[in-house]
């Protein structure tokens, strides 16, 4: 039997190749703890498959991956679960939240149990890749009164209760195109009134500058209130009350938002996490033609200098 350090010593060096292969010659610093970093949105590389998507993104040197529940189950399919987790675990990649599960907070009694089940199966394959967050946008339409935010608040306790056995967080994003979290105060009062540790309010650039939020709204946030964003820019045309939530995204930096001065606020509200670029590739054209190594690598050199 060999002893126990030369076997570790072989094992890393017949790794190294891989792990060299995958993660490119470009700077590959790791997740800085206590500073916001850059992340993939899986959604951003929506044409090409889990595998694929994840090595493109670490070949960027981009360490925080978005993943796409669905990609992940897909490849589960066809391999497991443990092996996606492998996968990640070898790019040097880090599953820093998990894109999501809809309308969950604006749920009906009668939409609930069955938005539940479906939660409990999302939370496993969470759980098994390391990570420890879910994205909960809310998709209300129509009229809505102050009961309807007091349910959206006990729906967010019910869930968090569930979650909490899988060591996740749900995290609420408010939309532009929601008649019940619309804004980030909004979700900040069913957060609030949630008043769950496994619930928490996040935000989206794209929701917050071309939706019905103010800039001064920031300033509602409590220190380290927030818990997770999405980062994007909103091209200067069309006007903002046009814009579409999926078409009309652009790389941080290219349009009209003020990120930086965003950037700022958060920074004094004691934000930390991932600056997780959302674009959506099956209908953004300016990502559309580009693979996942192109995605990641304009979107590190775009986010770095305006979180810096």
């Amino acid at each position: 039997m060999e002893p126990r350090n030369r076997r570790e010593f072989l094992m890393t060096a017949a790794a190294m190749p891989f792990l060299a292969q995958g993660r490119g010659t470009q700077n590959t610093a790791p997740v800085a703890a206590g500073k916001m970093f850059v992340s993939i949105h899986q959604a951003s590389t929506a044409k090409f498959d889990f595998k694929a998507s994840c090595e493109g993104i670490a070949k960027a040197g981009v360490r925080a991956v978005e993943i796409d529940i669905a990609k992940v189950q897909q490849f589960a399919q066809a391999e497991s679960l443990p092996k996606a987790k492998q996968l990640i675990d070898d790019l040097g990649l880090k599953a820093v939240s998990s894109s999501n599960h809809l309308g969950f907070v604006d749920a009906t009694s009668a939409q609930f149990q069955g938005l539940l089940d479906q939660l409990k199966t999302k939370l496993e394959v969470v759980q098994a890749m390391g990570c420890d967050r879910i994205v909960c946008p809310s998709t209300s339409t129509g009229n809505k009164t102050l009961d309807d935010y007091k349910r959206g608040a006990e729906n967010m306790v019910a869930g968090a209760e569930v979650a909490k056995t899988f060591g996740v967080t749900l995290m609420l994003e408010f939309a532009k195109t929601s008649t019940l979290a619309g804004t980030l105060p909004s979700a900040l009062k069913i957060i609030r009134e949630a008043n769950h540790p496994n619930a928490r309010a996040m935000l989206d650039t794209f929701h917050f500058w071309a939706g019905f939020s103010k800039f001064e709204d920031l300033d509602l946030l409590n220190n380290g209130e927030l818990a997770h964003l999405h980062f994007e820019d909103i091209p200067a045309d069309p006007p903002r009350e046009t814009l579409n939530s999926q078409a009309n995204r652009t790389f941080p930096g290219e349009g009209a938002a003020p990120l930086k001065r965003i950037i700022e606020i958060l920074k004094r509200k004691g934000y930390s996490g991932p600056a997780s670029m959302e674009l959506f590739q099956m209908s953004t054209a300016v990502i559309a033609d580009l693979d996942p190594f192109q995605v990641a690598s304009k979107a590190k050199a775009a986010i770095e200098p305006l979180i810096a």
